[in-house]
This record gives structure tokens, sequence and C-alpha cells, in this order.
């Protein structure tokens, strides 16, 4: 207990006036700004780390139910049905990545002009 006896605010702020009035002007000065800087940094980071979540939608994913009993044609004409927009969505993400690698080759080219 006499540990916390120890500590008594007034005194803390009684020693700090002591500290501060033995300063010259510039070092009150300099504190300040220490102080002011290192808050506007702590500040800047505590803005920085607040991230909002994304909505959370979710995916819902539906399952045909095929008869156990249909014919191999069935299957294969469902299979033709499918690959065409297998294919159709594989000719999308194909003209978006050659979209892409085209801008990055043109990038790289600038970039080789610059001595880069």
């Amino acid at each position: 207990m006499r540990y916390f006896a120890r500590m008594n605010p007034l005194r803390a702020v009684r020693d700090l006036r002591l500290f501060l009035s033995q300063r010259e002007k510039y070092e009150l000065w300099f504190g300040i700004l220490a102080v002011s800087l290192t808050l506007l940094l702590l500040i800047g980071f505590l803005h920085d780390s607040r991230m909002e979540a994304p909505a959370y939608d979710p995916e819902i994913i539906y399952v045909q139910q095929w008869p156990a009993n249909r014919t191999d044609a069935e299957i294969r004409a469902q299979q033709k049905i499918d690959q065409a927009k297998k294919d159709e969505r594989q000719a999308i993400i194909d003209a978006r990545e050659a979209k892409s690698r085209a801008a990055l080759k043109r990038l790289d080219e600038q970039l080789d002009r610059m001595g880069i």
C-alpha cells in the first residue's frame, strides 16, 4: 500500500509545473511541437485503421434436379447447351485478359523507352 501512497496526482502536477518552469522558452515550444506531431501521427493511424466491413451477400447456388431415368441423348444435349454457355463465359474472360495484357505491354514498352 505504501507504493500507491506515493502516487498522488497533485504531486505529479506540481512536479510537472516545477519541471516546466525551469525550461527555456524554445524548449517548451519544441516540446509542444513534439507532442503535437506525435498526437497527429497517432490520430492519423487511428483514422486509417478504421475499415468498414463489406456487406455480406450470400452466394446462392441452385442445383438442378435430373431424373435418374434420362437418356444419353438428353445428357449430351444438355452438355452441348452447358458447353456453349461455358465457352461464352471463357471468351469474355479471355478478352479481358488480352486487354489487360495489352495495357501492361504498353506500360512495359513506355518504361523501357524511359530506361527503367
